[in-house]
């Protein structure tokens, strides 16, 4: 499967054709994009032609209404001849040090329940203890650094064998994943796409009739998972940080998984917190 995203090289490299490329995906007008941005239809075409060059405060308005992402606005601000705009600090950086502190104690918080930070290639940077009922009997090799979120849970010697509505929970990770190719460009991030989406089933895998999980779960798609005897049912919710200024923190996201049912919350009170 061959993922093609917003940016394609077809695109062009000047700061016309990447924020033409913008708009279309957003699917908005050159006069629609000119009325959001204070501007006229007149100059957005102009710029998006190479026949005007866009300020430094045009760059950031025009990607600020076209919601694009703030690596991304970099690359915009690159491509019009100005220096990026917003930094890129180490997660490790002594700047960091609080919003670290955080994010580590929100998922000190969330045990005895699953929580993982990721970055914007799905390397895991922080997890809580809870976070070993996933990953029981996952393969030494994909559990050497860089962890990476979707490769331990597709992959057959990973968590892949253990998800007993694993169609299910592939097909929802690949479609993230394609949503994420779409609004940025990352050719980590499509690589990483083409290698797992290329993994076989596992031999072993447990199937349970999706129309059995819809019937116990109507509200939203649970990852099943066997461990020790027993199915385990979680939720996944992702949190972002709001206006992020920094392309680190704008590439951050908090997973945390929220037990679907009574059976699940009892046995891991009862695990974690003896």
């Amino acid at each position: 499967m061959t993922i093609v995203g917003v940016m394609g090289a077809e695109a062009g490299t000047g700061v016309g054709p990447l924020l033409r490329g913008w708009r279309e995906r957003r699917q908005l007008s050159q006069l629609q994009l000119a009325l959001q941005a204070d501007s006229s239809a007149r100059h957005i075409s102009f710029i998006e032609n190479g026949r005007s060059r866009p300020s430094q405060e045009m760059v950031l308005r025009l990607a600020e209404q076209l919601d694009v992402p703030v690596r991304e606005r970099n690359s915009l601000l690159l491509a019009a001849g100005y220096a990026p705009h917003y930094p890129e600090t180490p997660l490790d950086d002594p700047a960091m040090d609080a919003l670290r502190g955080g994010m580590e104690r929100l998922l000190a918080a969330h045990d005895p329940y699953p929580a993982l930070v990721v970055d914007g290639t799905f390397r895991v940077l922080a997890a809580n203890r809870s976070l070993g009922v996933l990953l029981a009997g996952v393969a030494p090799h994909l559990l050497e650094p860089p962890l990476n979120a979707m490769r331990i849970t597709l992959h057959p010697e990973g968590v892949a064998s253990r998800i007993v509505n694993f169609r299910q929970w592939r097909r929802h990770l690949l479609e993230r994943m394609e949503h994420q190719i779409s609004l940025v460009r990352s050719e980590p991030l499509r690589e990483l796409f083409e290698e797992v989406s290329a993994y076989p089933e596992p031999a072993s895998a447990l199937q349970e009739p999706e129309e059995d999980i819809t019937e116990l779960f109507p509200f939203a798609l649970p990852l099943r998972i066997a461990y020790e005897g027993r199915v385990l049912s979680f939720l996944s919710t992702i949190a972002t940080f709001n206006t992020p200024m920094d392309v680190t923190v704008s590439e951050l996201a908090m997973e945390t998984f929220l037990p679907a049912d009574a059976e699940t919350v009892a046995f891991l009170q009862a695990a974690l917190n003896p």
